[in-house]
């Protein structure tokens, strides 16, 4: 039965369409019908105005008044990320959004991978999009000037990096060039007059990366900052906003310590399985060298997903998971872009568009080891984010638009996957020594992390030796904890300086996601069902995890 729409909602969903006016991405991504032709403007102008968008929508939530549990949970859920929002907005981190994965510099480009392609006039708004790159680049470069002159900028190592990334997209053999050149209908050629438009579009579009990077290589190189650490204060806010909770980062940081060793170990046992006496090193030699665990080119491990997700689907439906026709949907794909990240895009709220596994395959690598990416498919898929997201996105009858589509929180989002990965472990999808050597592998990373970005941003005194934690302490800690080539590790540490909070969400998320379960289990005592733990949390949506507990618990 579809509940009334209460007053909360009417709040939630006016803020889901103020926020897909506000941001053309987020209204691609959760398919809207608008802002198709449209790039966010990331200007100072626009960062005011979804401050105060926010401010307004908090005030409202001042006065309402829940109508039953699912409102209480809204309004708690709601509140709390809008005052952290603008507790954010106010430290002016604003200023200074440039890191290598995930600021308008990425941003700007990301969105072709989701924007519609299958008719003449989704080309003709990608034509447009395209063209509006230039604008939306000039008031980009307005907000981290604003930085200059507040000497509060990005650090030199995120500059630099980006620099890179933006001068290749600035080429002639750009991104833009490439999609502009095979831009087709679905399986249909353009018109040529629509085809020219846009390529020439792509041209511009180039050319806006281009005046990106003379502003970051002339302007603000010069005046970046050559501190890396984010320090405590704002570190804080920003692990609040990546878990949706506030945790003690002391003792997370010694938590992580011990979660690391305990992995090391489990990681040796399991070791020892595939090879007898052999190390980790050793067991990740033989699995390697095994014909069986190798998948030859993107068409093999596209059509290797798939199958192995769909099996997924077909074993757990109806076990521990209810799954709803709508969500047994999920497509594999490989990326068209070759960053070598692996990720979920989430279905559109009518599931026409569904929900999406990405794989972007570096340029040049032609093979790869299921070993290390059968526990990647559950993460990304069944049990992971796709039944998290989608199930929010399904769960119609009891959300508002702001709980199925815009709730999202890395800590309850990831830490949902690592949940699922070691769930999967736990139910027998693992028990091949070399699939689970392969989860082991991803765990041991994610608890690392944990101790390298508390210890990063927070000034910890490194483990060994004397001093604090620096760059070269952390790429060498780093490339100690994980079986990655050295390329990866370097982008990785890269990553973790330039997004603090971002990547401990992970594991803690998993930690606290794993905590609520354990006393949910304990309060029901001898009727503990796990699918209904399950059912009850994944229709709840993308809670902070405070959030969450509290549903859950109280």
């Amino acid at each position: 039965m579809t509940r009334e729409t209460s007053a909360i909602d009417q709040i939630a969903d006016k803020w889901v369409d103020t926020s897909a006016e506000l941001s053309p991405s987020f209204a691609t991504y959760i398919g809207r019908d608008i802002g198709k032709d449209q790039i966010d403007d990331a200007s100072p102008e626009a960062h005011a105005r979804y401050v105060g968008e926010m401010r307004k929508v908090l005030a409202e939530l001042e006065t309402a008044k829940p109508a039953d549990k699912v409102d209480e949970v809204t309004l708690d859920a709601l509140r709390e990320n809008l005052t952290l929002g603008i507790e954010i907005a106010d430290s002016g981190l604003w200023k200074r959004e440039l890191d290598v994965i995930a600021s308008p510099a990425q941003g700007f480009r990301e969105i072709f991978d989701l924007s519609p392609t299958a008719t003449e006039e989704d080309w003709q708004n990608i034509s447009s999009r395209l063209s509006a790159i230039p604008a939306a680049v000039e008031g980009y470069v307005r907000s981290l000037k604003e930085g200059i002159a507040a000497n509060d900028t990005p650090a030199t190592r995120q500059v630099s990096w980006v620099l890179k990334e933006v001068q290749e997209l600035a080429g002639k053999d750009s991104f833009f060039t490439k999609f502009a050149a095979d831009a087709k209908a679905g399986d249909s050629e353009l018109s040529a007059g629509l085809k020219a438009d846009v390529e020439r579009a792509a041209v511009t579009a180039t050319e806006g990366y281009a005046h990106l990077a003379e502003f970051l290589q002339n302007e603000l190189m010069p005046n970046a900052n050559q501190v890396d650490a984010i320090g405590r204060e704002r570190y804080s806010l920003l692990s609040r906003r990546f878990l949706g909770a506030k945790v003690d980062l002391d003792e997370t940081y010694e938590w992580g310590i011990e979660e690391l060793a305990r992995v090391a170990a489990e990681q040796n046992a399991v070791a020892n399985e595939i090879k007898p006496g052999a190390t980790v090193q050793e067991a990740i030699d033989v699995l390697n060298n095994d014909a069986a665990r190798k998948l030859h080119g993107t068409k093999a491990l596209q059509e290797w997903m798939q199958n192995l997700s769909d099996a997924a689907i077909e074993k757990l439906s109806g076990t521990h998971f209810d799954i709803a026709e709508p969500i047994k949907k999920l497509e594999c794909m490989i990326a068209p872009s070759n960053s070598g990240a692996i990720y979920y895009t989430g279905p559109t709220d009518d599931f026409s568009r569904p929900g999406r596994m990405w794989w972007s395959v570096p340029a040049g690598v032609d093979e790869f080891d299921t070993w290390r990416e059968t526990t990647t498919v559950y993460h990304e898929g069944v049990p992971g984010h796709h039944l998290q997201v989608a199930q929010a996105v399904y769960n119609r009858a009891e959300l508002n638009s702001w709980r199925r589509l815009a709730s999202w929180t890395s800590g309850h989002g990831e830490g949902w996957a690592l949940y699922a990965e070691r769930l999967m472990a736990d139910l027998g999808f693992l028990d091949d020594a070399g699939d689970r050597l392969g989860m082991l592998d991803g765990q041991r990373m994610r608890a690392a992390r944990v101790v390298l970005d508390i210890g990063v941003h927070l000034g910890k005194p490194k483990l060994e030796g004397s001093g604090v934690w620096d760059f070269d302490y952390a790429l060498e800690f780093m490339g100690n904890n994980v079986n990655m080539s050295k390329e990866f590790v370097n982008f990785e540490v890269h990553r973790y300086f330039g997004w603090p909070g971002q990547a401990p969400s992970y594991k803690i998320g998993q930690r606290i996601w794993e905590q609520t379960r354990d006393e949910y289990a304990a309060r029901k005592g001898a009727s503990f069902d796990i699918k209904e733990f399950h059912r009850e949390a994944l229709n709840l949506g993308g809670l902070g995890l405070d959030t969450l507990r509290r549903a859950l618990l109280s």
